[in-house]
């Protein structure tokens, strides 16, 4: 019998197409197994993978916490742990609050119906290309109240950096990723040397770090992860939603209701969401699902494991429009959950809207290709036409 990492290679062209039937396999068989591939325990249940994320006492995302490093780079709000997380993350979550989600979500709106205006009746076109990177960087840069970078050459530094979070199962895509980052933060760096737009990041900048430098290179990060995050993972969000309306028209119709909208946006972000889980390091020992992990050893939480474990989800592979309380792990769980969730939420709402509204229908023109990623589950082209 093949070994589970056998079984579950995450970048196997069939786990790309659909990784869930091979996940509840695991999740019924072995919910808490050792990947070769990635050196650590892997968790497919939802009740573990929210032990672990909500666990920080147990659980470090800070790997200085065992030992290890993190280059000055990559010190952000999602790198440090509670209680020193709090300030860092104080200074952005009431900056976050202050803004006016629906005015950014009508402009996202207008935004789509102008790119779908532009390939009504026009043949074929790539939605991530055309539709998921354009809203992405607009809706992030509109949050930020930063001027957005050139679309494609923006994708282009994006996905460098998203492939390398695969570093560990293709040592080849790290360098390439730290040369991206670096190109990310002398961006990030001219924001904070130039005036900004009102937006949340001149709220931050307003609020200050303080006197301490290691606080306002924190600072600096966060906007880039913040950046680089949102936009990566509402890029993959927007291609996963569109390829589930197009197999299935009658969702789109169905969310002409407002508050299907409102719960929809959420179960399709559930149903095929774009991060497949994250890392944590034990601090200790401990027992997870009857598993003894050492101290040191890393933990894999999958939430696109977790997001269909019946246990959690009553008709978990079923896509209910209505489902609530939706508490999925798609933009992750307790203090490293995704700063800009309502953000994300809002797109998307706005993505649905805009397509509903326009009077060309979308339909598939052919089969998506995904991209090779373990760790974000995205469309590299989904082909679309707009039929008048």
């Amino acid at each position: 019998m093949p070994s589970v990492t056998d079984r579950y290679d995450p970048l196997d062209a069939q786990i790309l197409r659909d990784p869930y039937p091979v996940l509840a396999g695991l999740r019924a068989s072995e919910p808490v197994f050792w990947h070769q591939g990635m050196q650590s325990w892997a968790l497919t249940r939802y009740a573990d993978c929210v032990r672990v994320l909500r666990g920080h006492d147990t659980f470090a995302r800070d790997p200085r916490r065992t030992g290890g490093t993190v280059p000055e780079p990559s010190l952000s709000v999602q790198t440090l742990d509670p209680p020193r997380q709090s300030h860092i993350r104080s200074l952005f979550m009431p900056a976050l609050r202050a803004q006016d989600l629906s005015a950014l979500e009508a402009r996202a709106r207008r935004l789509v119906l102008g790119r779908l205006d532009a390939w009504a009746g026009a043949g074929p076109f790539d939605v991530m290309a055309e539709v998921a990177v354009p809203l992405s960087v607009a809706v992030v840069a509109d949050l930020l109240g930063v001027e957005p970078p050139p679309y494609a050459e923006f994708a282009e530094v994006s996905d460098a950096i998203t492939r390398s979070m695969d570093g560990g199962l293709d040592p080849s895509l790290v360098e390439p990723g730290r040369i991206a980052r670096q190109r990310l933060s002398e961006l990030v760096d001219g924001w904070f040397t130039a005036s900004c737009r009102p937006g949340l990041l001149e709220r931050v900048r307003q609020a200050g770090p303080g006197a301490d430098p290691m606080a306002g290179l924190y600072v600096k990060n966060t906007a880039r992860v913040m950046f680089q995050g949102g936009y990566s993972t509402m890029a993959a969000a927007v291609g996963n939603v569109v390829a589930v309306l197009l197999a299935r028209p009658d969702v789109l119709e169905r969310m002409r209701d407002a508050a299907l909208l409102a719960t929809g946006v959420d179960e399709l972000v559930r149903f095929d969401g774009p991060v497949q889980g994250t890392t944590r390091v034990a601090v200790r020992a401990c027992r997870i699902g009857g598993v003894e992990v050492a101290a040191g050893q890393k933990v894999v939480p999958l939430f696109a494991a977790a997001n269909r474990d019946p246990d959690a989800f009553c008709g978990a592979d079923r896509l209910v429009l209505e489902r609530t309380p939706n508490r999925h792990l798609g933009y992750g769980w307790g203090p490293h959950a995704c700063i800009g969730t309502t953000v994300a939420q809002a797109g998307l709402r706005a993505l649905i809207s805009a397509l509903n509204e326009h009077p060309a229908r979308l339909v598939a023109a052919g089969d998506g290709v995904r991209r090779r990623t373990a760790t974000m589950r995205m469309y590299q082209t989904l082909p679309a036409l707009l039929r008048l």
